[in-house]
């Protein structure tokens, strides 16, 4: 095939989403003296990550709107050491955004992939993360210069993996379906919603996570380096 636009997901697959958000939840924890209620930050860190993935996965399936889940995610992890207070647990989420936009750090090769790709395509970031983070992350990372466009969720009117998300990204683009391909390492967002507006796929899956569904992604990569054989 011969492409010529580039649809990337942004967090954990250029951005170091989990990594930075652990850097923002260490220093969180100290900033609010969370010891004082959970027996360490093992805990509260498990107890966050639990919640935030079940609620993210909400959010994309449109089960759950943001103002829900920017409480809930420290809300919940409140409410198991005895603390009902969604006035607390929407600054703790304001200041862990802002401490996590400010934080840099990449996935390991999305500086060399970027420059080989850019010279090749044009590159759109397709996202369903925040309005209000998302461009703070790409500009503090240093590779906001490397994409034609952002297209955030919040602007599409819908999230991935929905219709509605790719129709408003083709919109957006200026791409057609069959020379446009997308990266992502969410199979359910990125891959699924994809494959069903019958855009090309590289699954980045560098755990090595089965894909048990029906569909099979057109292309699967463990390292970022590998897109290069591809593209």
């Amino acid at each position: 095939m011969s492409y010529k636009h580039i649809f990337l997901d942004f967090d954990d697959t250029i951005y170091d989403t989990r990594g930075n958000a652990d850097i923002a939840l260490k220093e969180l924890y100290q900033h609010f003296s969370l010891s004082d209620y959970f027996e360490s930050f093992d805990v509260f860190h498990e107890r966050y990550w639990k919640q935030n993935t079940e609620l993210w996965a909400q959010y994309s399936r449109g089960e759950i709107k943001k103002e829900k889940l920017i409480v809930d995610r420290f809300l919940i992890p409140l409410n198991s050491v005895g603390i009902n207070d969604a006035a607390l647990a929407l600054e703790l989420n304001n200041w862990f955004l802002d401490c996590t936009s400010k934080k840099s750090k990449l996935i390991e090769g999305a500086v060399p992939l970027l420059d080989y790709l850019k010279s090749k395509y044009k590159l759109h970031i397709l996202s369903n993360g925040f309005v209000e983070v998302q461009y703070k992350k790409l500009r503090n990372s240093g590779v906001e210069h490397y994409f034609e466009s952002i297209i955030l969720s919040e602007q599409a009117g819908a999230n991935k993996p929905h219709k509605m998300f790719f129709d408003y990204a083709m919109k957006i683009s200026g791409a057609n379906i069959e020379d446009c391909i997308m990266i992502g390492d969410n199979f359910d967002t990125d891959i699924i919603g994809a494959y069903n507006y019958e855009i090309a796929q590289i699954y980045y899956n560098p755990r090595s996570l089965p894909v048990t569904e029906l569909i099979k992604p057109t292309f699967q990569v463990k390292s970022l380096d590998e897109i290069k054989e591809i593209l």
